[in-house]
């Protein structure tokens, strides 16, 4: 929504921040995480559960960035078809990852579940939809290997959005919530186990100094084991940072007319593609769409791109209102799959994860698992896969 200039997400409109004051001295710490996303703080929570001190370092405030501005599809397929890595790193692979994605979502529902966190988590199926057909030869693909990797994709008759397709199939037992209220009770977990949250306060430097980690923060240095980039990016020059295209995904939620509002999550595979969904906020009901995604030597100016998306959106649906808008930047990995692991270049004891695509809650959810994996065991069953 467009409010003294400034776009605002639909999600931040509801939810107010947690965080707590600045600690002065601040000790040590067996782990410092920066960025208190959707990775960080399911990163935080997960280690402080498993018996290590950890601080959570925030620049702005939680769900500050991708994950605030994310539209919370929780799916277990990708923006990168299964058929696309069979092609590109084998069948195995292609399995493993679509084992990852049910584990991802199965610790968001499982902490939902354990925490008793009030976050309008619903199950919906997955519409996938081609408009014509030179898309229809993708959405064939993308059947082929979903079923490879057993993934179940059904023949449908109907498209929910009423878009006129040529071929629609339904991906059963998919979901969505509400990301900041998801993220403020795992938030509040962390801090209740004896984690440390700071907000508002910036990471400018990490050294090395006999062997563990200083980090230099506009609120005081840190001093701990591990550091995790939780950040979108790693920062400072890195070989990650040619790996990562960014682009921005221009979003809206709608008031339609006819108040048909789809239980259901929609895509159809244009290039870039759109996606659907329905949320209820405060009692009133929206259509959150997606899409025209820009990278930075074609971006055009957010009014020109939401307006290409809102001409777009009026070809299907009767709007009555577009009461919010508002982009989000997010990164598409070279390979296709997000870089997760021990940061290249860096000190053995720095972490990081980039490139989750559009896929930011399950991705983040995954990287979570992955890093807390690697720092308590060692390794983690997915480190491969992820690897840059």
């Amino acid at each position: 929504m467009e409010r003294d200039g400034h776009l605002e997400s639909i999600w931040k409109s509801e939810v107010k921040h947690y965080g707590q004051e600045n600690i002065s001295p601040i000790p040590n710490f067996d782990v410092v995480i920066v960025g208190a996303g959707i990775t960080g703080v399911t990163s935080a929570l997960m280690l402080q559960k498993k018996g290590f001190k950890c601080i959570l370092v925030e620049a702005v405030n939680m769900g500050f960035g991708s994950t605030g501005d994310t539209t919370a599809h929780l799916n277990n397929f990708f923006e990168t078809p299964y058929y696309q890595v069979i092609n590109d790193f084998g069948l195995d692979s292609a399995k493993l990852l679509a084992r990852a994605a049910r584990e991802a979502n199965d610790i968001i529902k499982d902490n939902i579940n354990i925490y008793q966190i009030y976050c309008d988590y619903s199950i919906r199926n997955g519409y996938l939809f081609a408009l014509n057909e030179s898309q229809d030869k993708v959405l064939q693909k993308i059947i082929g290997g979903n079923h490879q990797v057993g993934i179940e994709t059904i023949k449908s008759h109907v498209n929910p959005f009423g878009i006129p397709s040529v071929r629609v199939v339904e991906i059963p037992n998919q979901a969505q919530f509400h990301p900041l209220k998801y993220l403020r009770i795992i938030l509040k977990e962390f801090v209740h186990s004896g984690g440390v949250f700071l907000e508002n306060c910036t990471v400018t430097t990490v050294a090395e100094n006999d062997g563990d980690l200083v980090t230099t923060t506009s609120k005081g240095n840190i001093l701990s084991r591990y550091l995790i980039y939780a950040t979108n990016t790693p920062p400072d020059s890195n070989i990650l940072h040619v790996s990562n295209t960014p682009y921005r995904r221009y979003i809206m939620a709608l008031k339609l007319k006819n108040g048909n509002y789809p239980e259901a999550l929609g895509y159809d595979l244009s290039e870039p593609y759109h996606s659907y969904r329905f949320h209820n906020i405060n009692g009133i009901d929206y259509l959150i769409a997606g899409g025209e995604d820009n990278k930075p030597e074609n971006t055009d100016s957010a009014s020109v791109s939401f307006k290409r998306l809102e001409n777009y959106l009026r070809q299907h649906f009767e709007i009555e209102e577009i009461a919010y808008r508002w982009t989000t930047q997010l990164f598409e990995p070279a390979g296709g799959l997000p870089f997760i692991g021990k940061l290249p270049g860096s000190r053995k004891n720095v972490y990081y994860s980039t490139g989750y695509n559009g896929d930011v809650m399950i991705f983040g959810t995954l990287a979570a698992k992955i890093l807390s994996e690697m720092i308590s065991t060692g390794n983690s069953k997915y480190e491969e896969l992820f690897s840059s």
